[in-house]
């Protein structure tokens, strides 16, 4: 008898939505066994362990990001494109800041490899920036610029690290627009 009806996908889905109650790192077995009414070796039969668990919520997110992201830039290019995208990034971020932060976790290279959702996400934002005419290896330096500004301002913004009474909406425009700049005036690679 399956005990409370469970499956992997079940048991993942439950683990994503504690995620963002409560933080991925606080995704435990034991937490997500109470909340089935199970014993945790009932899990067991589902995820190998808690590092797997995690690692399955991380591609169930990297997926749902995926296609709110395409969906996000269909039929754009350019700035439209990129304002598009970074909007689509930054609102999943709040919506599921838990599922967000699973995103950037290391997961299993076999368990990676079962799953298109984490290429797909790294396929949109290259054929995103090939609207700016970039090339190798700049399209890969320009993948980690924006990961890094967006990571980097979204994780300032969810611990309240930005204290100025300015409008933190503003300044994500004005960043983006930034970059948008920046893209378009890419500089040189002849000093590589």
């Amino acid at each position: 008898m399956a005990r409370a009806g469970l499956t992997v996908e079940r048991v993942v889905r439950a683990a994503a939505e504690m995620a963002d109650e409560i933080g991925i790192d606080n995704v435990t077995m034991t937490a997500l066994a109470r909340g089935f009414g199970v014993k945790d070796a009932s899990l067991y039969s589902h995820v190998k362990n808690v590092t797997e668990l995690r690692g399955r919520v991380a591609l169930l997110a990297a997926a749902e990001q995926s296609e709110r992201l395409t969906e996000a830039v269909a039929g754009r290019a350019g700035k439209d494109a990129l304002v598009a995208f970074a909007n689509a990034y930054r609102d999943y971020a709040h919506e599921h800041p838990g599922r967000y932060a699973a995103t950037q976790l290391q997961v299993d290279p076999e368990l990676l490899a079962g799953s298109p959702a984490s290429a797909r996400g790294g396929e949109l934002v290259y054929a995103m920036l090939r609207g700016y005419g970039l090339d190798e290896p700049d399209v890969t330096d320009a993948v980690r610029l924006l990961r890094s500004t967006f990571h980097g301002f979204i994780l300032l913004e969810a611990n309240a690290g930005f204290g100025h009474p300015r409008d933190v909406r503003s300044s994500w425009e004005r960043a983006v627009e930034a970059l948008h700049v920046l893209l378009e005036n890419w500089p040189s690679g002849e000093e590589r």
